[in-house]
């Protein structure tokens, strides 16, 4: 049976304040497949992100997102979410004044346009919290008001796994975590990933992709894909950096012949 196209990028040019930042990005990420995009600072690599998840300060000059068949062209965030794409954020936002729960609870029940019945929420709660290694007493701090980077991750993971979306999209998720926090969070990931579902993970580093190994390595520098490959290009870069990747390449093949 053929895998569902998940997320199809077809030509992506973005900018923001009228910096052109991508610069024609394609991309498809099939249900079951785990991607990393890897680049340096300023690369577009959290563009992309945003751009998928439709932020509204990136303006899209051409090119399209599409999911699940579904063009997302003029879809607000809160609209992509309920498609099923999650974004998590390499800096998340603190909420004073709201609780973990509360905000839990509020996000399931924006993404099913129903209440959820209050003891199937407490229990799939509590099941991904000791998955998470959370404390109880989590649920009553307000969202991020004074996490450490390993709390506002796990919080962020714990998003991801309580909403059940079908496309995951994690910007330098590892970014602050101590190796404890990194094993952690990647766990939590790696229990998300899997038939039907798909993972985008954006890193600057091949430590967090240590443990959660993907199926396609995309390399991004100045708003284009340069190359792609399968997991020994992370390692790759770990050892010869993205220097060599500066000097003129030859055009990256289709994304269907590197799956072969």
């Amino acid at each position: 049976m053929p895998q569902e196209t998940l997320l199809k990028v077809e030509n992506l040019k973005a900018a923001i304040e009228g910096k052109e930042i991508l610069r024609g990005v394609s991309l498809e990420i099939k249900a079951g497949e785990v991607h990393a995009v890897m680049g340096p600072n300023g690369s577009g690599k959290s563009t992309l992100a945003h751009a998928i998840m439709g932020h509204p300060k990136y303006e899209i000059s051409s090119g399209k997102v599409v999911f699940r068949g579904r063009d997302m062209a003029g879809l607000a965030p809160d609209k992509r979410a309920r498609e099923g794409i999650f974004l998590g954020f390499q800096y998340p936002t603190a909420i004073p004044g709201v609780s973990v729960s509360n905000f839990l609870r509020a996000a399931i029940k924006g993404l099913r346009g129903e209440e959820v019945p209050v003891k199937d929420f407490r229990l799939k709660l509590m099941a991904k919290m000791a998955q998470l290694g959370i404390p109880k007493e989590f649920l009553a701090r307000y969202v991020n008001d004074g996490f450490s980077g390993g709390e506002k991750k796990r919080c962020e993971i714990l998003q991801l796994l309580v909403t059940e979306p079908k496309l995951a999209v994690l910007d330098e998720t590892d970014s602050g975590l101590d190796i404890d926090a990194l094993k952690t969070v990647a766990a939590g990931i790696n229990s998300f990933a899997g038939p039907g579902v798909g993972v985008l993970l954006i890193t600057h580093y091949q430590r967090l992709l240590n443990y959660i190994k993907p199926h396609f390595v995309h390399v991004i520098i100045g708003g284009r894909i340069v190359k792609s490959g399968g997991p020994e290009l992370a390692r790759k870069l770990e050892d010869k950096g993205y220097d060599w990747l500066l000097e003129p390449q030859p055009t990256p093949p289709p994304l269907e012949e590197v799956k072969k």
